[in-house]
């Protein structure tokens, strides 16, 4: 099995999770951006965001499966298989890696050639920056020491997590929706902010920086989110006043009817 160092990546689509993930990589220096190759439909705007990172642009599907070790299948779920059928005699003997959201194990099965090894995952943005999470189903075809070479690609920009396929779309809806509910809740805060004389930048950065340091201290710790809040929470001081007013207002429960929204749609 190859090294990182000596693999190719592909991208077959470059949007805004493909390209994060590639970006990621390169900012970690897990990967040199001549080691990452990219199609997509729109070839003008493939080139533009790809040439000026030193990535490769292929005109299609095909190219970016001959040219690449592992291959990330980053399209639309609904166009994975147009995608993909063409090409499937091309991916036995790569390690294909699957970013579409919903499109599990056995649903590959029914289309790709026999033996072709493949892994379903759900990233969220900020693998941009080396701080990401991958979901990852259990049922996968890799060998171990495929599933091994992927971890360590995955790892370098997130934390990766194997879910049952049961377990597949909520895990991905907390972690891969997340960061549109924490961005709301980190331009809310930043609002407030403002409202009592904060500079806006300046109430962005604390807001963000707090999230960042309250998940880290959870990751780091172990702590249950609620002795977190605890911990906060002086008697009759004023975070407990604010604590108050979310509950009242019915924050957490908004949060699961979310998620419940998006797991019923």
């Amino acid at each position: 099995m190859k090294q990182l160092s000596e693999i190719t990546v592909g991208f077959i689509g470059f949007g805004n999770m493909a390209g994060a993930i590639a970006k990621g990589l390169i900012r970690q220096g897990t990967l040199r951006p001549d080691q990452i190759c990219a199609c997509a439909k729109n070839w003008d705007k493939l080139c533009a965001n790809t040439e000026k990172a030193g990535m490769l642009p292929r005109k299609d599907a095909a190219e970016v499966a001959f040219a690449s070790d592992v291959v990330f299948v980053a399209v639309k779920p609904y166009l994975v298989r147009e995608v993909l059928e063409p090409i499937r005699e091309l991916l036995p003997g790569k390690i294909l890696v699957s970013v579409a959201a919903g499109c599990l194990f056995d649903w590959y099965e029914e289309f790709l050639a026999p033996g072709t090894h493949h892994i379903s995952t759900i990233p969220n943005t900020p693998v941009c920056v080396g701080e990401g999470m991958f979901v990852c189903e259990q049922k996968h075809s890799l060998t171990q020491p495929e599933f091994l070479l992927v971890e360590q690609l995955l790892s370098s920009i997130g934390l990766v997590r194997l879910v049952d396929a049961k377990q597949f779309s909520v895990a991905g809806t907390v972690s891969g929706c997340g960061p549109a509910f924490a961005s709301m809740f980190l331009e809310a805060l930043g609002d407030a902010g403002v409202k009592h004389g904060l500079p806006r930048a300046l109430a962005y950065e604390l807001a963000a920086q707090m999230v960042v340091g309250t998940g880290k201290l959870m990751l780091e710790t172990g702590q249950h989110p609620g002795a977190m809040k605890d911990a906060v929470c002086s008697p009759g001081g004023t975070t407990i006043v604010g604590v108050a007013a979310l509950e009242r207002k019915g924050f957490r429960s908004a949060v699961i009817d979310a998620v419940d929204e998006i797991e019923n749609r």
